[in-house]
């Protein structure tokens, strides 16, 4: 059978209209150049500070390094240029395309439908040049290489292939209010009650001595921090500790609020559309980070042991698509350290359906967590007072009887004092132990330090790991842990019981260990 000349005989349409002409590939902003260069900043003020210290007078070293920059400089335009000239990308219809390199071209294809996360990030100096970073991660892109990265592109660009990349998620209207939280500065008060208010402070210490030392200055030489020294050895340490202490503090405490503000200024959780979560927030360095519903598994409601007291907690998403622990870190979060009451909303709006929380108000709660094996107390007391109470003290006491009896009496007010403290730890931290099961959700909650109460689809479960030691058991206690494309990859719930753990896990996600279990009939 002949057909019309000029016509397809596969999809009945004009030869010359069956096949749409291929996208034109598009190449990143020429101000790339001017961002790679961006690292010269330290060495170079490193170098002023130099010079300002000892006068203007530069050493022999100095000038080698200035030179090295110089010879480095050169080295990374050129790289930059290369980079530039022969990177681009395109979208088309099915897939989004990066090709790259020059003596070895490489061609990444990802199909679009397996783009989950977009994610643009933005430091000073790329918003000083008016581009940005635009990070794609895809389905079952568990590291960073799994995601495809484009440094840098125009606001306006990074905002089109967004959309783009994103079209497959589909559109439409949701129901009710598309915006789930936006920052309240009266959250500001939360800020303190994190680890930067004491560790902030060593950390900043540790990058001005790192900084100080690659000058060629030591600060333990230096006149006024050696008379410091002195004059606090010399006071009375009873009141000279309590004040320095105060003082970490409330430097921790105003390091603490900088950080909160530059982290979440502007901060706004939406559902950009029916189906697309959106976390946009950052002062100086902006990130913007785009979630796939069907790729969210579950949210993480976290509360520190400070921020618990101070009634507060986080929230961050269980997610796929968003990089390695450390990038999954960063993208995750969904709200800063807020109200708990506002992370239970936020966690109950991320996931469509009320958050199965085992705290709720006035005495209701929402889901009923199954307890722990009271030998998980005794777990916790022992371990507590092997590793946290005994070494101390049988430090404190060999000093002290190698060098000065001052120092026994230390041992034993150190013993006398922590052994409490251990062991309300290891009561809050068995108090804290539960699992459950919430319609749809597995539900674990354990941590002392951090208390982390996890809702997870129960669908998103792949696999379950049973671990032992010698001493657990002996105690008849397994660890459960449960395998997710998703977040940290696995969600551990410690000292279950060793004969309910392989049921509730079947209870979980049937199917996965069936064919292991042995049933009394």
């Amino acid at each position: 059978m002949s057909t019309p000349q000029g016509r397809d005989p596969h999809s009945g349409s004009p030869a010359a209209t069956a096949a749409a002409p291929a996208p034109e590939w598009r190449r990143l902003d020429a101000r790339t150049l001017l961002v790679h260069c961006g690292w010269m900043g330290a060495p170079l003020g490193s170098l002023a500070l130099t010079a300002l210290a000892t006068g203007g007078r530069i050493s022999p070293g100095a000038w080698i390094t200035l030179a090295a920059v110089a010879a480095s400089f050169a080295v990374v335009t050129a790289l930059g240029l290369i980079r530039w000239a022969r990177t681009d990308f395109r979208v088309t219809g099915e897939t989004f395309d990066v090709r790259s390199g020059l003596l070895t071209r490489r061609l990444r294809s990802v199909p679009l439908h397996r783009i989950r996360t977009v994610d643009l990030t933005a430091t000073p100096l790329h918003r000083l040049l008016g581009v940005t970073v635009l990070r794609a991660g895809t389905a079952g892109s568990g590291e960073s290489s799994g995601e495809l990265s484009l440094e840098a592109l125009t606001v306006a660009e990074a905002d089109r292939l967004r959309t783009e990349l994103l079209a497959r998620a589909g559109a439409g209207e949701v129901a009710e209010d598309p915006v789930l939280a936006r920052i309240s500065w009266r959250w500001l008060r939360y800020a303190p009650l994190t680890f930067w208010v004491v560790g902030g402070v060593f950390v900043a210490a540790g990058s001005v001595y790192r900084a100080l030392h690659e000058m060629g200055i030591e600060p333990w030489k230096l006149g006024f921090v050696q008379r410091a020294f002195t004059e606090f050895g010399n006071g009375m340490l009873w009141l000279t500790i309590p004040a320095a202490l105060l003082a970490i503090i409330a430097l921790g405490s105003v390091g603490a609020v900088v950080l909160y503000v530059e982290n979440w200024w502007s901060y706004r959780l939406e559902w950009s559309d029916a189906r697309t979560l959106q976390v946009r927030r950052g002062l100086l360095t902006t990130r913007s980070v785009t979630i796939e519903r069907a790729r969210l598994r579950g949210v993480l409601l976290r509360e520190p042991l400070l921020l618990r007291a101070g009634g507060g907690a986080t929230v961050r998403a269980v997610a796929g698509g968003l990089g390695n622990k450390e990038e999954n870190r960063k993208r995750s979060g969904l709200l800063p350290p807020a109200p708990r009451g506002e992370a239970v909303r936020v966690a109950s709006g991320t996931l469509r359906s009320p958050f199965p929380d085992a705290e709720s108000p006035y005495g209701r709660r929402d889901v009923q967590l199954l307890p722990h094996p009271r030998v998980a107390l005794r777990r916790r007391r022992v371990r507590g007072l092997v590793f946290a109470v005994l070494p101390g003290t049988v430090l404190l006491a060999g000093l002290g009887a190698a060098f000065t009896p001052v120092l026994l009496h230390a041992a034993w007010i150190y013993a006398v004092l922590s052994t409490p403290v251990v062991l309300w730890l290891a009561r809050d931290a068995y108090r804290n132990l539960g699992h459950g099961i919430a319609g749809r959700y597995l539900v674990t909650r354990s941590g002392t330090f951090s208390r982390d109460t996890l809702a997870l689809r129960r669908e998103a479960v792949v696999a379950w790991t049973l671990t032992t030691s010698p001493f657990t058991r002996r105690a008849g206690l397994v660890a459960l842990t449960a395998a997710v494309a998703a977040g940290e990859d696995g969600y551990r719930i410690p000292d279950l019981a060793e004969a309910d753990a392989p049921g509730f896990a079947a209870a979980v996600a049937p199917g996965i260990l069936d064919e292991f279990l042995v049933h009394p009939s």
